[in-house]
């Protein structure tokens, strides 16, 4: 562009009319002496300006990663909501102000490009090139849902047919939970269908910020639940709107994590149970969109990701930009399933990556912090926690070695070197007898046990059998004690339901001494816990608190649209936090039910339950390798 077309955008005398003080003669071209001089002080300055643009700009190409940069800067989460609303610990606990956001993202990016500097030039090459390399690589091998999946055959599942259990006494508790299940559908249905969860005081719909603009959470979850209680009907209604209005194009920011564990999860165990080709197809196509999750220097994924862009980024609040241990070490079951079910094997491959860092690195004290820096690979805060922000890693560890035919002995040896540092640093005995999981920060322990942690009774349980001959049994016992733990966190409040988080300090044991703390939103975990040690020992005590639950939630919970949480369980009135989570459905009332039903419902040497508690069956070792003919 001609220099004299630009003048006018910097205020000089052309931009004056005829008429305009100062304006020269001959048709406003400039005549020598001051108006020449500002001229050419307007041509510098158009100069420096255009050098500083484009030193701006190039720096740009020194980030260690741009499009972290691009999505803090176009792609910011909507709010995240209060804790009470919150179904998981690491996506949204708090809501950030955005320009502190904003400032946030701008130094950490500003950072890393010093960081980046400082490497030698062939460095900064070699680690650009690798990059592209790995992303056109993993876009070669991406699948492509509409070219179709492979046939298989689909294999009659073993243990999906309930039938009635012949105490009539256990049988009448068993049809009530079913009944809870139907009045929490059907309420979903009349006041909230295709969209996310329900808000049954209200009596509309409710979304999150977890799932962008992905719809249907509540349908999806609640795929395997329906099944197994024999609701045929409302399962086919949900098949039909999967079929006509689940979509995944969407321009929107989800959580890779919750995306994950509910819609991925509830699908393949939605096609496991059922064998409609929907549901792995569904599956399959979600999968791929994840996969962007994973374009990071060290394959450790982002948390969350935009669906349309492909561009992640991590919660600001993750200890400088870290990705949470509970999220990314949740992937491990669905992804080797996708990779089982699409015969494609970059699924699996990709968390297998995660392993091969996560060896890499020197554990403190034998535990692995909450958080790890994606562009790194290194550790960030030393916060460890068995609950929120860790939790389901461990799970993960356990099933995958399970869910492999006990071949993955990878996993088992992971498992159980990490069950046995949790046992050293961080379970401890209260004076009244109480066994808890506490807290480890920097070497301090936080005497604090969260709602969340409570799943990890069950888990040790589980394990049990693949311990060590002497430690077993004492596995086993541990499992009973946590369980009784958990229990008295209930007992101990006056709704008989328990709260977020309890702690063993200050002559306080299992109780929620912080507001905050005191609110209980329809979770799981305790009931799952009680689940595992019914099914693994049948002490009666289990079915027992089982049911003490199951009155709770009916006298407290229950509302004319559904389900709601409460925001205190230790105040005398129901202040209701008018949410009915998704995972009520898929995970809260089919443990119930599994709890009053036969232990050839869906027996443990067949199944596992993701952390969302969706099924997926275990792969026999004569079944690894995925046998395909053409369609």
């Amino acid at each position: 562009m001609p220099a004299g077309t630009l003048l006018p955008l910097l205020g000089g005398p052309a931009e004056r009319g005829p008429g305009a003080p100062g304006a020269g003669l001959g048709g406003g071209r400039k005549g020598a002496g001051a108006a020449a001089f500002r001229l050419s002080e307007k041509f510098a300055l158009l100069l420096v300006f255009s050098a500083f643009a484009t030193l701006c700009f190039g720096a740009i190409f020194f980030l260690p990663d741009p499009s972290k940069l691009l999505s803090g800067m176009l792609f910011h989460a909507a709010p995240a909501r209060a804790p009470p609303a919150d179904p998981r610990p690491g996506p949204g606990a708090r809501a950030e102000d955005p320009l502190a956001r904003i400032r946030e993202n701008h130094e950490r990016a500003l950072r890393e490009a010093k960081d980046t500097l400082q490497k030698p030039p062939e460095e900064i090459q070699r680690d650009i090139l690798r990059d592209k390399a790995e992303v056109a690589r993993d876009q070669q091998r991406e699948p492509e849902p509409e070219r179709g999946l492979p046939a298989l055959d689909f294999a009659s599942p073993v243990g999906v047919e309930s039938r009635e259990p012949a105490d009539p006494a256990v049988a009448e508790k068993r049809a009530k939970i079913a009944e809870m299940m139907k009045h929490a559908w059907n309420n979903y249905k009349l006041y909230a269908w295709g969209l996310n969860e329900l808000k049954p005081i209200s009596k509309g719909g409710h979304s999150s910020s977890l799932f962008g603009n992905i719809k249907g959470a509540t349908i999806v979850d609640a795929l395997d639940t329906l099944f197994i209680m024999g609701m045929k009907d409302e399962f086919q209604e949900a098949k039909l709107w999967i079929e006509k209005n689940l979509d995944f194009n969407v321009n929107a920011e989800i959580s890779v994590f919750e995306v994950n564990i509910r819609f991925v999860g509830g699908l393949l165990s939605a096609y496991y149970l059922s064998g409609e080709e929907i549901f792995r197809k569904k599956a399959v196509e979600l999968g791929v969109k994840l996969l962007p999750a994973f374009h990071t220097p060290s394959g450790i994924p982002w948390a969350l990701l935009n669906m349309k862009s492909g561009i992640g980024r991590n919660w600001p609040w993750a200890s400088g930009g870290s990705s949470i241990l509970a999220e990314f070490g949740t992937l491990h079951l669905e992804f080797m399933h996708l990779s089982h079910l699409s015969g494609n094997p970059i699924f699996a491959e990709k968390v297998m990556n995660i392993r091969k860092v996560l060896n890499k690195l020197k554990k403190p004290k034998g535990l692995y912090p909450n958080y790890l820096n994606p562009s790194s690979g290194q550790w960030g805060q030393h916060h460890v926690s068995v609950g929120g922000l860790g939790d389901s890693f461990y799970e993960y560890l356990l099933k995958a070695w399970l869910m492999s035919d006990k071949t993955d002995l990878e996993a088992k040896k992971m498992y159980f070197d990490a069950v046995q540092a949790i046992e050293t640093h961080l379970i401890r005995k209260s004076s009244g007898g109480l066994t808890y999981i506490a807290e480890w920060k920097g070497g301090l322990l936080e005497h604090k046990m969260g709602h969340l942690t409570c799943f990890a009774g069950g888990m040790f349980a589980l394990g049990a059998e693949g311990a060590p001959e002497a430690l077993a049994q004492h596995y086993l016992e541990l499992g009973a004690e946590i369980a009784r733990t958990c229990h008295e966190s209930y007992n101990r409040t006056f709704m008989k339901l328990g709260p977020e988080a309890f702690r063993f300090d200050g002559g306080v044991e299992a109780i929620a001494t912080r507001q905050n703390e005191k609110y209980y939103i329809l979770r799981p975990e305790v009931i799952e816990t009680y689940m595992y040690m019914w099914r693994l020992t049948h002490g009666p005590q289990y079915r027992k608190w089982a049911w003490e639950a199951v009155e709770a939630l009916e006298s407290h919970c229950r509302v004319t649209g559904g389900y709601s949480g409460l925001r205190d369980v230790y105040f005398v009135r129901e202040n209701y936090d008018d949410v009915q989570q998704s995972f009520f459905l898929a995970e809260t009332l089919k443990y119930l039910y599994l709890i009053f039903s036969d232990d050839d419902l869906l027996p443990l040497e067949h199944w596992i339950f993701n952390t969302e508690a969706h099924l997926l069956p275990i792969l026999r070792a004569d079944e690894k390798e995925v046998e395909v003919k053409e369609k």
